[in-house]
């Protein structure tokens, strides 16, 4: 018995030697590529993380929850495609970007305009995802001549009827506890034990994912693998889930607008999009019925959306806007 009992311990020891093993390579790569792809930048407002990608027409994109520069680039890739230079910080609390004392969007907003004045960039289209919409919304307001034109992709602003909040199931509040203590641990064993749960604390429903073809899959899983190392990014998801939103004077903002949300968000993000639409003058509002907070199965629909709006506002030409980025 005791022998038996031996090689069973043995066998488990080993089996987390090997989990720990693997765990410990796949957080180190992160790590490593986390730090290695943006650069620290001084503004008059602080120190700012960012990387640039491209060239052409100025993009300042603006990354949600959970992210940084490299969301912030990725989040662009899918959105606009080639022909953009694109600048993407990391808000505050975000990989490398410190917290000042005041971290409100109005301050991050403040920021962004700093950030663009230190790159000699006059003026940019302003892309702001999720969390990221709120200051996105705030440079529009207190900087107008830096945007150009103002993009919101299922965002995260002020409603007076439904808060956008973290969807409400046992598994989300979990997960919600998690992150709260950057758990990078936690946080990798459920990507591959209990993916659906972390698909569905992003604000999609795993059913819809588990339905959509493999090349959408794999980009969900991506989204939410590139959340590592949870460690670098939990003091700034602990920013956008205690910030108070408040309702701005929309109908100051005078660039062209695009918002976008999906119904199904479960993040509720479509209450705050039209809300929005409804207060920014001429504002053009798109509501896909699925795709949740991810926009799952609408990418291309997006992609498409946001070149023939920049082409009306007259930032690209048409011929540009009728060629998207590949799949």
């Amino acid at each position: 018995m005791r022998r038996f009992l031996l090689i069973g311990l043995l066998a488990v020891l080993g089996t987390a030697g090997f989990v720990l093993l693997h765990y410990n390579e796949e957080l180190d790569r992160a790590r490593d590529a986390a730090k290695r792809g943006g650069l620290i930048i001084n503004t008059v407002r602080g120190p700012v993380e960012y990387a640039e990608r491209g060239a052409g027409v100025p993009l300042l994109s603006i990354h949600g929850a959970g992210g940084g520069y490299d969301q912030g680039l990725a989040n662009a890739a899918d959105l606009v495609g080639e022909n953009f230079r694109v600048i993407a910080p990391s808000r505050f609390g975000y990989l490398r970007t410190p917290v000042p004392p005041d971290a409100s969007p109005t301050t991050q907003a403040d920021t962004h305009a700093a950030l663009l004045s230190e790159l000699n960039v006059p003026k940019a289209i302003v892309v702001g995802v999720s969390a990221g919409a709120r200051s996105a919304v705030e440079l529009a307001i207190r900087h107008p001549s830096t945007v150009t034109a103002l993009i919101l992709i299922v965002p995260g602003t002020y409603s007076p009827t439904g808060p956008v909040s973290v969807e409400a199931s046992r598994g989300s509040k979990f997960v919600f506890g998690l992150v709260s203590a950057g758990a990078d641990f936690a946080w990798w064993v459920a990507e591959k034990i209990a993916p659906s749960v972390l698909t569905r604390f992003v604000g999609v429903r795993p059913e819809l994912v588990t339905a959509s073809p493999k090349v959408e899959q794999d980009r969900v899983m991506g989204i939410i693998k590139a959340i590592e190392p949870l460690s670098l990014r939990f003091t700034g998801i602990n920013i956008d889930s205690t910030s108070v939103l408040r309702q701005l004077p929309l109908e100051e903002i005078t660039a062209p607008t695009l918002i976008i949300s999906a119904r199904d968000d479960l993040f509720n993000t479509l209450p705050a999009a039209q809300f929005t639409a409804s207060r920014i003058p001429d504002a053009k509002l798109v509501v896909y019925e699925t795709g949740g907070h991810l926009l799952v199965g609408h990418e291309r629909e997006a992609r498409d959306a946001v070149r023939t709006f920049l082409a009306h506002a007259g930032l690209i030409s048409f011929s540009d806007a009728a060629v998207s980025a590949p799949q």
